[in-house]
């Protein structure tokens, strides 16, 4: 018996070991959300380009964000996308054991930011096209890497909207983020809001004078806490998720200056994570109906300007499960996994689905080193990551 590896093992410890050397490029790039991420989509488009692919770019309102969109393979419609976010959350006030944006290897993990959510992902599609013979593929093989996932998704909403004006509708969506190489069929939507109140300032000693934000903004908190209770009654049949229900989670209240002033200003952040869109109608129907009705005339009744606000931060629908799921087919055989899940963390993935694309969430890494100081990937992770991506590009080209 020879003791030769095979070709297959050998090419696949090749894109494992390039999969490391883009990894550490990537997470070199310091893509915070704040901050501009055009180098390093220069950085993926070219290496895309190099390889002859077809590339598009979308860019926000401001000129700094970027997305790029990849084709390789025949200019026919439909074809597999491979999907992922260029942006990470910051660093500050956490304690590293070494600098973030330098990739360190030690014990069978890569640490460094981004190395999970979800540079891994992007870093081993990359090595897989540079394996590729692109002259062979029979479909369209798209490569779609995003902005702003962390703050809203606010790339891949604007990626899909210039897709769906393109008239680019892939049929199948992987999206890579962490699910340790689980098939992940369904997730709940994200939805954020900041509700801003105006009132009327003055001394404490005659609080029927002014309007009290911060009083009229605790009111409306207490309405969001009602709601989360009514939408525990309201949990499908057979939900998969966990919890099985919508939920609401206030995340923030700011408000006044003084304790004997009367606040003029109160704010309040908050986020509420759909299992079902008619959840979100009611909580946003009675929401208004309580602004409307309720308190804007008794706030407006003692100073006529009073106002309540509401800014739209992201409208994230969730990732519905489908019964006839090609990409869920498609990933379970090239990963050989049994079953599927669902997880409560938003994706992109429902944005995909919203096009029309038939869209399942897999990557290497775990959601809980995401977000983390001394995130990192298991390299078995990425290995794995490495082989689903060489048999999908065996079928490709076959």
């Amino acid at each position: 018996m020879s003791l030769q590896p095979s070709k297959k093992a050998v090419r696949e410890t090749m894109t494992l070991k390039r999969t490391k050397d883009i990894l550490a490029d990537l997470i070199a790039f310091e893509t915070v959300s704040a901050d501009s991420n055009l180098e390093i989509i220069r950085y993926l488009t070219d290496r895309l380009e190099a390889l002859g692919a077809r590339c598009i770019e979308t860019r926000d309102a401001t000129g700094k964000k970027a997305n790029v969109f990849a084709t390789l393979g025949p200019d026919i419609p439909g074809g597999i996308l491979l999907s992922g976010h260029t942006d990470v959350v910051p660093v500050a006030d956490q304690d590293w054991t070494s600098d973030p944006f330098e990739m360190v290897e030690r014990d069978g993990r890569l640490y460094g930011r981004g190395s999970c959510d979800m540079k891994g992902f992007i870093a081993a599609t990359l090595a897989f096209a540079e394996g590729l013979d692109a002259g062979k593929l029979t479909q369209p093989l798209h490569f779609a890497f995003t902005y702003d996932e962390e703050t809203g998704c606010l790339g891949a909403q604007n990626l899909v909207n210039d897709l769906s004006h393109r008239g680019i509708v892939p049929d199948i969506a992987i999206i890579g983020e962490p699910t340790e190489m689980r098939v992940i069929e369904g997730h709940k939507g994200c939805f954020e809001y900041t509700t801003r109140f105006t009132g009327l300032e003055g001394h404490s000693s005659a609080p029927d004078d002014g309007v009290n934000a911060a009083e009229y903004a605790a009111r409306y908190v207490g309405k969001l806490l009602e709601l989360r209770h009514i939408l525990k009654s309201r949990a499908p049949a057979g939900s998969a998720f966990e919890p099985p229900w919508t939920t609401i989670n206030v995340g923030f209240f700011n408000s006044g200056v003084a304790h004997n002033v009367i606040a003029s200003k109160a704010e309040i952040g908050w986020e509420m994570r759909p299992v079902q869109a008619s959840d979100a109608d009611l909580v946003n129907q009675t929401l208004s109906d309580y602004i409307n009705y309720t308190l804007l005339p008794e706030m407006q009744a003692v100073h006529p300007e009073a106002s309540i606000t509401q800014d739209v931060v992201a409208e994230v629908q969730g990732l519905e499960p489908m019964e006839d799921n090609a990409a869920r087919k498609l990933v379970a055989e090239l990963t050989g996994a049994n079953g599927t899940g669902t997880v409560a963390f938003a994706t992109e993935a429902g944005l995909f689905q919203q096009l029309g694309v038939h869209a399942i969430v897999c990557g290497p890494g775990s959601i809980t080193q995401a977000h983390k100081a001394d995130e990192y990937v298991e390299i078995e992770q990425l290995d794995l990551c490495c082989r689903m991506l060489d048999r999908l590009g065996r079928r490709l080209t076959a």
